[in-house]
């Protein structure tokens, strides 16, 4: 794994964060990557444009060599008209992360989602996601506890819930 450092996540981070959401992009084997015009889409935005809320957790990772963010993971509420690909219910939060393509497969999602696992447990019961059924990183969530709760097209939502007394 290359020399890693992770840290809380700052609404400084945004414009990362929005290089980060297109990376969350799921772009099937072969297939082109979008236009990046598609963020400006409001079912993509709201995965970001507000987060920094107290309630919000996030950490990002960094190249200890190049000291460039390389991956971020975060949580937030997507409630009501505001909710995302992954509702649940409205006490949930959604989880969304991307690691750059150079640093996939290599630890550093692990790393990230660890630390974002251990802090929401102590605030939230759960926390959901959703992601492509043929996604790599769907691994790297059955490996960290999530299991499939249901599916809409090739896409599955998926729940961890933290043990009572956790959150």
């Amino acid at each position: 794994m290359p020399a890693v450092s992770i840290r809380p996540l700052t609404r400084e981070d945004q414009p990362f964060l929005w290089s980060m959401l297109y990376q969350a992009l799921h772009i099937p084997q072969g297939g082109d990557p979008p236009s990046p015009e598609i963020m400006k889409r409001p079912e993509l935005r709201r995965y970001i444009q507000a987060w920094g809320q107290p309630e919000d957790i996030g950490f990002v990772a960094t190249d200890g060599v190049l000291k460039r963010p390389v991956g971020a993971a975060w949580i937030w509420l997507l409630a009501g008209e505001n909710r995302g690909y992954g509702h649940v219910d409205d006490s949930t939060p959604e989880l969304s992360m991307a690691v750059l393509p150079a640093y996939r497969g290599r630890g550093v999602g692990t790393l990230l989602l660890t630390h974002l696992m251990l802090s929401a447990g102590l605030k939230h019961r759960s926390v959901s996601l959703s992601v492509q059924a043929d996604n790599p990183a769907r691994h790297l969530y059955d490996r960290l506890g999530f299991a499939p709760i249901s599916v809409n097209g090739g896409s599955l939502t998926m729940v961890k819930v933290f043990p009572v007394g956790d959150a």
